[in-house]
């Protein structure tokens, strides 16, 4: 099936050009002083706000610095449900310090502006449309005065595809799942997993090539000798193509185990997961593709830790981030990478496409029942093969939650076998 549309909405360039004071010079700088920052607050209809810092600027062609603000993602079911309204893009621009309730606390209000986009004109191209380039007059944030002079805000609005391809599992990833490909009210079964939780992991949870190099793609753990028997190791799924051969696994190469003193797991000794690819015909060779690490967060909120790295073409010790972040245990989260980012923090990658989203995933709460869904740019899908290894990487995301559970609670049923002991 084709992927999905999805639209990503980008508000770029953004700066702001303050009126200058008749009783002091222009900058020298070309650039207008100020002793507190300005920032943007960014809506669009019910969706999230963003925000982002404001540069200031005196040019009155192009601004001399910008800055951009975080995407707004349309689906298709907020596609269809705005394709017969306006689209209402508000902007509010503030001088201050931002606080925590919304970025506003303590900030002034300079002025806010409305820009109507015309959405059904995005949906009709299957190219990037620009709906804004320049500048825009401020309405300030009290009465208004026609002989002051205003702030002025530059910006530019557009829209770029951004289709994916939308999957779903079955059930949770540990009772063995099919997974299915979504488009619209279409369900069609394109992979089937495979789950196993084997202790006797150093020789079973690996292919065979593996178990012979294991070294090379798995660190020892501090805490597996001083916790014998209070440790989730072993765990392994499998995901197939319809004609049943293995195109992708998530393996469990560094055990969950809790830290000294502790029922969980650090994140100085997080557990981890082998992404794994078939290298060849033989069903019995694999080859690494990332490494999933996953711990317990200690803080505030309660969280699950997870740090996501690519293997490069130089070997294992050869690992690029791409990933990093921490997600509610309770409530769960959203598991995200994305090439824009991975760029704007220079970390590099070896996925394929050059910019944008890369892959998504729902993870729910602890205790939960998740079925979770997977978006994968389609850029980054050369053959279904490619989406295979989101899959995977998606099923290890979802059952760490269940290998970072304190280990003062048991596991599932689906995630022991018949040896484990009771503090597992």
């Amino acid at each position: 099936m084709d992927p999905c549309p999805f639209i990503r909405l980008i508000v770029e360039s953004l700066a702001l050009k303050l009126p200058s004071s008749p009783a002091k010079p222009p900058p020298l700088s070309g650039v207008h002083p100020s002793t507190t920052p300005c920032f943007c607050k960014i809506r669009i209809n019910t969706f999230p706000s963003h925000t982002a810092i404001l540069p200031l600027s005196s040019s009155a062609s192009s601004p001399d610095t910008t800055t951009s603000a975080p995407a707004f993602h349309l689906d298709p079911a907020a596609l269809r449900r705005l394709s017969s309204k306006p689209l209402t893009l508000t902007l509010s621009v503030y001088n201050g310090p931002m606080g925590r309730s919304c970025g506003v606390r303590g900030a002034k209000l300079l002025g806010r502006l409305h820009l109507t986009i015309n959405l059904p004109a995005a949906l009709s191209r299957s190219s990037a449309n620009t709906f804004h380039n320049g500048w825009l007059n401020l309405g300030g944030g009290g009465p208004h005065n026609n002989n002051k002079p205003s702030a002025q805000l530059h910006l530019v609005v557009r829209s770029e595809p951004d289709p994916r391809f939308v999957f779903q599992f079955g059930g949770e990833p540990e009772c063995s799942p099919v997974v299915f490909q979504i488009q619209g009210n279409i369900r069609q079964p394109v992979f089937s997993c495979k789950f196993s939780a084997d202790r006797n992991y150093r020789s079973r949870s690996l292919p065979s090539d593996f178990t012979k190099n294991r070294s090379g793609w798995r660190r020892s753990s501090t805490g597996e000798k001083e916790h014998q028997g209070r440790d989730r190791k072993g765990w392994m799924i499998m995901i197939h193509d319809l004609s049943g051969s293995p195109v992708a696994a998530a393996s469990m190469v560094t055990p969950f185990v809790p830290s000294p003193g502790s029922d969980r797991v650090s994140r100085s000794n997080p557990g981890a997961w082998l992404i794994l690819r078939p290298n060849g015909a033989s069903e019995s060779s694999w080859k690494p593709w990332g490494r999933l690490e996953a711990w317990r967060e200690r803080g505030p909120v309660d969280g699950l830790g997870y740090k996501v790295e690519l293997f490069s073409d130089n070997g294992p010790a050869n690992r690029i981030p791409i990933a990093e972040g921490t997600m509610s245990v309770k409530k769960g989260g959203q598991f995200c990478i994305d090439y824009k980012v991975i760029k704007d923090a220079g970390l590099g990658s070896r996925l394929p496409g050059e910019e944008g989203f890369v892959m998504g995933s729902t993870v729910d709460g602890e205790g939960k029942v998740s079925k979770p869904v997977v978006q994968v740019g389609a850029q980054h899908v050369t053959c279904m093969a490619d989406a295979a290894l989101f899959i995977a990487l998606s099923a290890a995301i979802d059952l760490s939650m269940d290998a970072c559970r304190l280990f003062s609670h048991k596991l599932r049923k689906e995630l022991c076998h018949h040896e484990q002991d009771s503090f597992s």
